[in-house]
């Protein structure tokens, strides 16, 4: 580990200096890497598949282990998007002349190394990686045991990819091993050769990462989303929005757990809501209001307002209006995702300006919480932290800046 530490330090000095076109260059070799690779990549993912199915693990873990041709290529298309970037090495964020004379700049730069460390979904390796190269960074990456074989071939292709556009291969690895001391490793700082630690899996994992690292962290906890149906809501729209924000995927962060509708449309909304879902297969655990319009319906406990499921159950509770929904999100919220639906353009103003998550919606699902709908080509992950990065972490939040400063001679009295 510590070989790796020093080899990704000699390594980001080299792609911080590279040129834009020659980033761009790798990115799109590695893209053409992990197309040819696809025979090999399948093949680990299918043993990584078996192994994970023979330990009984849910439809939801499998799911985001899962590969298929349709999916590596989203993967490899990803990688490539990344090339088309502006590239965020370089900016001028702000330019300023003292009244010395002095010319000062304040430009953005690459962070360094950043170690990466994620549980059984593939596509991180290639999303990490690829960011980091873009903003001029190296990155050592940890993968969960569960996906070790998938995403230690994507990482061999995506070096294959470096050496032919002649940047070194040790600007993107993946830990070779399962043994989870490497985990420690990493987040003592491996001999001060980490600059940042992102984690990306379960709660677990990014406790431990927040709790135990030596270095920076870009994180979230859990993703506690929430749909609050306003009493100015379409019943169309909300039913559309509700049903994509839990059901699209249930296993990523931004899926909702947690339904708000509001007590004055609750006698037209509530019901259609809550047997949509039902009827979708999904499960409900709802407050005595909202088990009193289907029998299907079981009791929420204090604890369901605070748990992530990712998994097709959801927790539904009546609220009276927009106070009660932002001081439920409030109280029970992770500052990740939350969305509210209306027609009242001052109740979604409010909504946006007093809810302190990192992604807030009017009218959208939960679901858009993710770096490739901003637009930013892919993420590394979503940081609800209030300090550097917040929100999906792409290109621009992997980078930190330094201050220029032309003189023409000035000293300081």
């Amino acid at each position: 580990m510590r070989e790796i530490g020093r080899r990704a330090r000699v390594a980001a000095r080299q792609v911080a200096l590279a040129t834009p076109e020659h980033k761009n260059a790798a990115l799109r070799a590695m893209a053409a890497r992990i197309r040819a690779q696809a025979g090999a990549i399948l093949t680990a993912n299918e043993q990584d598949l078996a192994e994970a199915q023979a330990k009984g693990q849910p439809a939801s873990f499998i799911d985001r282990l899962m590969l298929n041709p349709e999916r590596l290529e989203a993967i490899a298309a990803a990688v490539e998007s990344i090339a088309d970037l502006p590239d965020p090495v370089g900016r001028v964020l702000a330019r300023f002349e003292r009244p010395n004379g002095l010319q000062i700049e304040r430009v953005a730069t690459p962070l360094g190394v950043v170690g990466v460390i994620f549980e059984s979904r593939p596509n991180v390796t290639a999303d990490a990686g690829a960011l980091c190269l873009k903003a001029g960074n190296a990155a050592i990456l940890r993968t969960g045991s569960e996906s070790f074989r998938t995403s230690l071939t994507i990482a061999q292709a995506m070096g294959e990819g470096l050496e032919q556009a002649g940047l070194p291969a040790d600007a993107i690895r993946l830990v070779p091993t399962r043994d989870r001391a490497a985990v420690g490793a990493m987040l003592s700082g491996l001999d001060g050769n980490i600059d940042v630690i992102v984690p990306r899996g379960g709660k677990s994992l990014v406790a431990r990462v927040q709790e135990e690292a030596r270095v920076p962290v870009f994180a979230h906890l859990e993703g506690i989303c929430h749909v609050f149906v306003h009493a100015q809501a379409d019943l169309d729209m909300a039913k559309a929005i509700v049903l994509n924000a839990k059901l699209r995927r249930t296993g990523v962060c931004g899926s909702a757990e947690t339904l708000l509708v509001d007590r004055a449309c609750a006698a037209t909304h509530l019901k259609p809501l809550v047997a949509m879902l039902l009827d979708a297969g999904c499960a409900v655990r709802g407050d005595e209001a909202v088990q009193a319009v289907d029998p299907r319906v079981a009791p929420a406990t204090e604890e369901d307002w605070r748990t992530e499921y990712l998994d097709a159950i959801i927790s539904v509770r009546v609220v009276d209006g927009l106070d009660e929904a932002i001081a439920h999100i409030e109280s029970y919220g992770s500052h990740h995702t939350d969305s509210i639906v209306t027609n009242d353009e001052a109740a979604a103003e409010r909504f946006l300006a007093e809810v302190d998550s990192a992604i807030v919606l009017h009218n959208a699902s939960t679901q858009f919480a993710d770096g490739g709908e901003f637009g930013f080509g892919a993420e590394i992950g979503i940081a609800t932290g209030r300090m550097h990065a917040r929100g999906p972490v792409g290109v621009e939040q992997l980078t930190s800046f330094k201050y220029r400063i032309r003189g023409s001679g000035q000293t300081r009295p």
